[in-house]
């Protein structure tokens, strides 16, 4: 039987006996519905939101959403977390006085809405594209985006920063910080909300609470108590207690405070807040305009804080498609608004990260010590699917990557075999951890980094640039990078039997070469390359993925006279120094190509070089990397051409380094 493609709801059921009837679906049956007359298309700047009277922002809202969701479909991007919040993002411009009150957003990638709102409607079908907007907040971008973020738990933070700040400078503006309960799952948030706490700074925190579902709103008398405690009145009656209490001997005041607090606690929970120093107030329906705008004005006009505003809302909010998805359409591809059906090109080669995963699943059949560890991203690292096949062996730590690296410590302390597999530019926030306590101690973490290199529409924020460069000057560590999917196996195979230091590896992301696969991992000898063709003229020594580019360059070097040998370093440390040696000596120019930042595999080698006196002789040496400057989002080929690690851009190099020019179809002359 052929599943009907259609969204949840296509049909009714009849009664017993009667036949189910058909409903019809249409794009305008799926969008929210706007009236004759649009809002948005007199919003500007959320001054002119500022404007309007409360009872026309459910409607506004309603376009707001409508304009995300036809947006997204064309562009694709992070859809369900912008849904969630599009009533929340209209009542926060309504309430306070963007930009001069400073609005920080949690991560990012829910804020498509307030983009809408703030100035940049007319641009907003170019996310993520070539030139175009940003996926996550930017400063370059709009006055509206005080703060860029893409990774999470960084605003309050930030926030704090900012009240500082305003209060050095005696001004009054409200800093609000938006955080997502996922992000409340990182330690940073907590030292963030330990200080401001202690600092007693005139902050605002609102919590979204979209997935783990801290507490439920209520209802009617939710709302009320929230109102209640937010109010102007209330907040008086508290300090005039507290002034109160001061005069009482040391124990009762305690008691008091604690009492209060308590019968707080009661009615609306929040007690984990106001210990570290915030007034709780919530949770509140963040889908309701008539509980947040009172709440929200009440916050603003307090004159005291910290406040943390508990709202509670859904993620995917207001599209059927996404409301049903698993991960509601958390990170979508471009898609048909009506069927929810994700435009994704057909694959030629499995991705490097099912690669990873399955390969080891395979590992693990055989070993019962190999674990996996992932960072609140399951699916993202593929280590959904090995979970799937040892449940009790793959460990979620939530988005805390320094916790994953030190838990991942401790296994491998005590005998097992942790995989941890993090996403390159996640990983970062993890390198004390690496250093101190893994490298450190020589304990055996195997870290799988997915998303090395360039990653396409997410831009600077998630560039696996780094990790060669921060986890090669490391004592310790054994770092690889297989050239394709079949090269990655072996290297699952590898690291697994590597017990007596740590190991990492790196893939990028999307799908591998084409190559075949092996039915089984084979372990390679630790610090060796691979020459895979001969030549005697120029040397290109590959790193990772980029070898098929080299091997493109060495085609075209031969048919221009000169004689290519290419090499597969498979490992940048420790490093096939007589590889480097043979390369050097039997060749007049050296090239070395890796996707990763200055300071890589090409320091490495030029390193060794120097150290052996291999450029005394001539030798001319090319370290071709990605460049030393953050790099916008873009299509991958196009930006591995722009920057020179493309077959062409190697072939220039060679050239360039023989001191002469490329010409096309005439055999080369060797000075």
């Amino acid at each position: 039987m052929t599943e009907d493609p259609r969204p949840e709801g296509r049909t009714r059921d009849g009664r017993d006996g009667e036949p189910a009837q058909v409903v019809s679906i249409s794009r305008d049956s799926i969008l929210p519905q706007p009236p004759l007359t649009p809002l948005l298309d007199t919003i500007a700047t959320p001054e002119d939101l500022r404007r309007l009277p409360d009872a026309k922002l459910k409607q506004l809202a309603d376009e707001v959403r409508a304009e995300t969701i036809d947006a997204v479909s064309q562009t694709g991007g992070h859809l369900g977390a912008g849904l969630g919040v599009v009533e929340l993002t209209v009542a926060l411009h309504h309430v306070f006085d963007t930009p001069r009150d400073v609005l920080i957003w949690d991560v990012g990638h829910q804020t498509y809405p307030h983009k809408i709102l703030t100035g940049r409607r007319d641009r907003i079908r170019t996310l993520r594209q070539p030139g175009g907007l940003s996926g996550f907040t930017k400063r370059e971008e709009s006055p509206y985006d005080p703060f860029g973020a893409a990774h999470s738990s960084t605003s309050i933070s930030a926030a704090l920063g900012f009240a500082a700040a305003r209060d050095l400078d005696g001004r009054d503006n409200a800093v609000v910080a938006v955080i997502g309960d996922g992000s409340m799952s990182a330690g940073m948030a907590y030292e963030a909300m330990n200080n401001a706490g202690a600092r007693d700074e005139r902050l605002i925190v609102v919590l979204n609470d979209n997935d783990m579902s801290i507490a439920p709103p209520t209802g009617a008398m939710s709302a009320y108590l929230a109102r209640l405690v937010s109010s102007r009145t209330f907040m008086q009656l508290r300090d005039i207690g507290k002034q109160i209490t001061r005069r009482l001997p040391k124990f009762m005041e305690v008691g008091a405070k604690r009492a209060e607090e308590f019968a707080r606690g009661l009615a609306m929970g929040g007690t984990l807040f106001e210990e570290m120093g915030f007034y709780y107030v919530g949770p509140i329906d963040g889908h309701n305009l008539d509980h947040l705008l009172p709440v929200l004005r009440n916050v603003r006009d307090a004159k005291e804080g910290p406040i943390l505003v508990h709202v509670v809302t859904r993620k995917g909010k207001g599209y059927a498609p996404a409301e049903a998805a698993a991960d509601k359409y958390h990170g979508v591809g471009r898609f048909d608004v009506v069927t929810g059906k994700q435009d994704k090109p057909k694959a030629n080669a499995p991705s490097y990260t099912k690669v990873f995963a399955n390969a080891l699943v395979d590992e693990a059949g055989r070993d019962d010590k190999i674990l996996g560890i992932t960072a609140a991203m399951p699916s993202g690292t593929g280590l959904d699917i090995f979970g799937e096949a040892f449940p009790h062996r793959m460990f979620d730590v939530g988005i805390a990557e320094q916790h994953a690296v030190t838990f991942s410590a401790g296994l491998a302390a005590d005998g097992y075999k942790p995989f941890c597999a993090i996403y390159s530019t996640f990983l970062q926030r993890g390198f004390d951890q690496v250093a101190h306590d893994v490298a450190l101690q020589s304990l055996p973490v195997r870290f799988a980094i997915d998303r090395a290199g360039f990653v396409g529409a997410d831009g600077a924020t998630h560039a696996g640039s780094y990790d060669l460069a921060f986890l090669g000057c490391l004592p310790n560590m054994v770092v690889m990078a297989p050239a394709d999917e079949a090269e990655l196996v072996h290297m699952v195979a590898t690291a697994a039997s590597i017990d007596d230091r740590p190991s990492a590896f790196r893939f990028p992301r999307g799908e591998g070469v084409g190559v075949e696969l092996p039915s089984r991992g084979e372990v390679l000898e630790i610090g060796k390359g691979r020459i895979l063709r001969e030549g005697d003229k120029v040397a290109i020594l590959s790193l990772g993925t980029r070898l098929s580019a080299a091997l493109e360059a060495a085609e075209r070097l031969e048919a221009q006279g000169l004689s290519t040998t290419v090499a597969d370093a498979r490992f940048m440390k420790p490093l096939d120094r007589d590889l480097v040696r043979r390369l050097a000596l039997g060749h007049r120019v050296l090239i070395t190509v890796e996707e990763g930042a200055v300071g890589g595999f090409g320091s490495h080698v030029l390193h060794f070089l120097a150290e052996e006196g291999l450029l005394d002789g001539g030798l001319r040496v090319r370290a071709l990397t990605m460049p030393d400057q953050f790099l916008d989002h873009g299509d991958p080929e196009k930006t591995h051409a722009a920057i020179g690690i493309d077959a062409s851009g190697i072939v220039r190099r060679a050239f360039e380094a023989l001191g002469r020019a490329e010409v096309e179809g005439e055999p080369a002359r060797l000075a």
